[in-house]
């Protein structure tokens, strides 16, 4: 195989990785809807990634990464997380997760050094999620739907796979729902799935499918 991966191999790698990390099950109609390709091409390349020795196909819990495939998929998560800290000095907090997916394939291993030394090695990315290596960091985090109402919080950490949305990352930024801001729980409405919350004097309400990739901790 050759050492160079393409950027979408790199794609399904870090998809994979993150997948894996948070127990979730990994399966062919979920990949092709999170990355915005068809299941016939997921399948297709799994096939490849299988053959390159990147992934192992196992029946029950489908696709899983080797040993080579975690290296690379780390490696690809790390040199995204650290390009997001050097943009953030330049873009708005909400963009760029998108910028520095278009610059990570070509971070060098000399430059994620360079990187990882000016920045004084993080342990997160800019959204709050772990840099590989640092998952215990973020493993006391609640999603916002563990709280309950007048339960006072501070926003840690917006989850990779809301990242992947701009449109969102734009709102929650609009609305001060980035990590670090304080937060209260004012209303929480099962009927219609929303929960509705106090940030900096502003009130925003967001739906349930939202609110699981938000976490925080007691304030």
């Amino acid at each position: 195989m050759s050492t160079k991966l393409t950027p979408t191999i790199e794609d399904y790698l870090s998809l994979l990785l993150v997948l894996e990390r948070d127990g979730e099950p990994v399966v062919g109609a979920r990949l092709a809807e999170l990355l915005g390709v068809t299941p016939p091409t997921v399948t297709n390349t799994l096939k490849r990634m299988t053959r390159d020795g990147l992934v192992t196909m196992d029946e029950k819990s489908g696709p899983r990464l080797t040993e080579q495939g975690r290296a690379a998929a780390r490696s690809v998560m790390r040199r995204h997380m650290l390009t997001e800290w050097l943009l953030i000095r330049m873009l708005d907090w909400s963009k760029t997760h998108s910028q520095a997916h278009s610059i990570e394939h070509t971070v060098s291993a000399e430059l994620e050094e360079a990187l990882q030394n000016n920045l004084e090695n993080p342990q997160l990315c800019p959204h709050g999620n772990p840099l590989p290596g640092f998952e215990h960091v973020v493993a006391h985090w609640q999603p916002l739907l563990d709280f309950k109402v007048g339960d006072r919080l501070l926003i840690r950490r917006v989850h990779e796979l809301a990242e992947q949305d701009p449109d969102l990352l734009a709102f929650l930024e609009a609305h001060q729902l980035m990590p670090g801001k304080a937060a209260q729980i004012t209303e929480i409405l099962p009927f219609n799935q929303t929960i509705t919350l106090l940030v900096e004097g502003q009130t925003v309400t967001l739906g349930f499918c939202v609110a699981r990739y938000i976490f925080a901790e007691p304030h």
